[in-house]
């Protein structure tokens, strides 16, 4: 017996001598483990994770999520609405001069409420038929002196021939315009270069190191065998990356800007296309206006309804007249702004041309007042309260990608997915989100993606509180002849298709600035104070 429990014994020390050694060996030899595999120290910070990393991946090797899927979903059909179209000379693509517009059943006079049609034959520079579309057309009616306008509608048969639609909204002197923006082959060559690459935009991020800063190159994709900062925000699989300085950690970011780079993925032949002279050319230029009146004395037009959020839009989505703007499906009616918003919390999410708002909100309300936040730049996150009707209005930009020259702070950049998902919603809050400016320089997956996590973070929003009023602002158009392969309003259009596309499925409302923007002419991503304001009336209407 006593045998027994002394071999006991020792067998129990044995194992332990050998579990100590094993813990003494592993312990030892961890750095060097921890080397050989390369694993990156993660620190979490808000909703990214920041690490470093030898180098970023351009295609990670993963299975397909759900997001992949529905991204490729929506490139493919993008794809089948942009064909490739190849040419060999400039003289094989589509002439405004050699194209034919024919007016359909010609009047002496129109009648106000009649739809005029334009028959468009589009032709070569030889003068010979297109038998493809595709060409990126911009249909707009004005009379300068009544501050009116309105887009047109364009029916593309995909055989050279087109169909132009004008809706006679008001009486007086009516001019047509039908603008080639881009022939169909310079729209194939910019969907192409699109998405060949992301350098076209190169970013500078800038490192606190003591009391002095650091600066390295940033990007969505950083092709650099250097060590790298990844900021993933590893839910949406969204990230950013910037060259990581030496000694200094990747928290340490503070700023960044940007500027434009020297690359084109354009050929010399397709960048001749988009020269100033060749883009925006007037295809009805022999038109001479035309004289509408009002006609049918005796017949009144229907009483429209009041806009309400959740109505559905038409194609044009409405005119303007005396500067103001006038919805097809819906009458705005005049409303008290400080009355509407009593109790409201506002936050308006995304590029300056949201930010517009909070400014014509502070111009326009004298007891709104502005919160210090104690941020710095351009782009820093603007708050105002009116303690005594209880409202709160807040601005904040998206995150990466963010073109700007100035230097912005990114201390407190998120991405607009994780602000809804922190907001608690309810009848008070009204959300409203503007993307796309900035995303246009990009392949147009980053679009979608920012595009899909904001549309799931709405969803999420709306099952834990359905009575949020949510709000897409859709792009403004801009100039038209600057920086085409960056920022073409073609680029815009397929943002603006995709992003209705997108939230079609949940209970928004979009503000269709795309169309207010052609109806009033501006050219301009920063469109004048009366056009906001017009925006703002939708809003007020949706929500009051």
């Amino acid at each position: 017996m006593t045998m027994r429990i002394t071999n006991h014994k020792s067998l129990l020390v044995l194992l332990f001598i050998l579990a100590s050694w094993i813990t003494f060996t592993v312990f030892q030899n961890s750095t060097k483990l921890w080397t050989v595999l390369k694993l990156p120290i993660s620190l979490h910070h808000g909703n990214f994770i920041m690490k470093s990393c030898p180098a970023a991946p351009l295609d990670p090797a993963v299975s397909p999520t759900e997001t992949e899927l529905r991204i490729k979903g929506i490139k493919e059909k993008l794809d089948q609405l942009i064909p490739p179209r190849p040419f060999t000379h400039v003289s094989s693509t589509t002439s405004a001069t050699h194209s034919k517009a024919t007016l359909l059943s010609p009047q002496d006079t129109y009648c106000r409420g009649d739809q005029l049609d334009v028959l468009l034959e589009v032709r070569d520079h030889l003068g010979r038929r297109k038998e493809y579309g595709g060409d990126f057309l911009r249909a707009r009616m004005s009379s300068p002196a009544l501050k009116a306008g309105a887009s047109g509608k364009v029916t593309d048969f995909n055989n050279g021939t087109y169909l132009v639609s004008f809706t006679l909204f008001w009486e007086g002197r009516v001019s047509l315009s039908l603008l080639l923006i881009l022939p169909s082959e310079g729209v194939s060559a910019l969907w192409r270069a699109r998405n060949q690459g992301y350098d076209r935009v190169t970013f500078t991020g800038q490192f606190a190191n003591g009391t002095s800063h650091v600066n390295t190159d940033c990007a969505l994709v950083l092709n650099s065998s250097a060590e790298l900062c990844e900021y993933l925000d590893s839910r949406d699989q969204e990230a950013f990356y910037c060259v990581k300085p030496p000694h200094i950690p990747c928290a340490a970011l503070t700023l960044m800007h940007s500027k434009n780079k020297d690359v084109s993925y354009l050929s010399k032949r397709e960048r001749s296309l988009f020269e100033r002279s060749n883009v925006g050319i007037e295809m009805m230029e022999k038109f001479d206006a035309i004289t509408v009146s009002k006609c049918n004395t005796e017949k009144t037009a229907p009483m429209k309804k009041k806009c309400k959020f959740g109505m559905a839009s038409t194609i044009p989505s409405g005119h303007v007249w005396k500067d103001t703007w006038n919805p097809v499906s819906c009458s705005l009616a005049p409303i008290e702004m400080k009355e509407c918003l009593r109790g409201k919390f506002i936050h308006l999410m995304g590029d300056s041309t949201i930010r517009q708002w909070i400014e014509y909100f502070k111009s326009s309300m004298k007891t709104l007042k502005s919160v210090d936040l104690h941020e710095s730049g351009k782009f820093q996150k603007q708050f105002a309260v009116d303690l005594d009707k209880n409202i709160k209005i807040q601005w904040q930009k998206h995150s990466y990608p963010l073109v700007a020259s100035l230097t912005y702070s990114v201390k407190e950049i998120e991405y607009i997915a994780r602000v809804i998902d922190r907001t608690g919603g309810g009848k008070s809050t009204i959300i409203v989100i503007s993307l796309g400016q900035h995303f246009r320089p990009f392949p147009i997956n980053v679009f979608l993606r920012r595009a899909l996590s904001i549309h799931d973070a709405v969803q999420r929003l709306l099952l834990r509180s359905p009575d949020t009023v949510v709000i897409i602002k859709a792009e403004n158009i801009r100039e038209m002849h600057s920086d085409v392969e960056r920022f073409s309003d073609f680029h815009g259009y397929i943002q603006y298709l995709a992003i209705k596309d997108i939230f079609q499925d949940l209970n928004v409302s979009i503000i269709d600035a795309w169309d207010i923007t052609i109806a009033y002419g501006t050219n301009n991503v920063h469109p004048s104070q009366s056009v906001v304001r017009n925006q703002i009336n939708i809003l007020l209407n949706f929500i009051c």
